[in-house]
């Protein structure tokens, strides 16, 4: 590996991406106090973890890749149908614990996580992006204490991470 090789490779390393996990699902919802704040049938439950560096582009590029994510099954049983195809409903849980870094000792800490400001901006535009493509989008509330109940179809669930979205475009 060269010096540039090695240079790419740290500041890879140290940048963080936007990202999804994408629960296919037969029921799912969000309850928050006491009270069910969001609720779908066949969809996607999906953890949406933010960073500083997410912005409006790498945001309206994971929701392109979720809603036309073809995980659902067609009539010859193949994975081959998208959210849309199916009339499938989302359901957007905020979790900034997907940033969890647990290298030193065993207490997770959050400091890649976005800023709390910041990543509720983001996460609001996600919810909005989604209601432009798809009919029944529901949510959690940014920062709440929330109770996630759901039926993982398959099961099948999905990672994407914006960096590997957006390489490859």
């Amino acid at each position: 590996m060269n010096y540039n090789d090695y240079n790419t490779f740290i500041k890879r390393k140290v940048e963080m991406n936007m990202r999804l996990v994408v629960q296919r699902v037969s029921e799912a919802s969000v309850e928050i106090e006491g009270k069910i704040n969001g609720q779908i049938k066949q969809g996607f439950m999906v953890l949406v973890g933010i960073t500083n560096d997410d912005n409006e582009e790498i945001v309206d590029k994971m929701v392109n890749k979720l809603i036309n994510l073809r995980i659902f099954e067609d009539e010859n049983g193949k994975t081959n149908l998208a959210l849309k195809d199916v009339g499938g409903e989302l359901l957007l849980i905020s979790q900034f614990t997907l940033y969890s870094d647990c290298k030193k000792g065993n207490r997770p800490s959050f400091v890649n996580a976005g800023a709390p400001d910041m990543a509720d901006e983001m996460y609001q535009y996600i919810i909005s992006q989604c209601k432009k493509e798809i009919d029944v989008v529901e949510k959690g509330i940014f920062g709440a204490d929330m109770k996630v109940s759901l039926v993982n179809d398959g099961p099948f669930t999905i990672v994407l991470d914006s960096d590997e979205i957006i390489k490859n475009k």
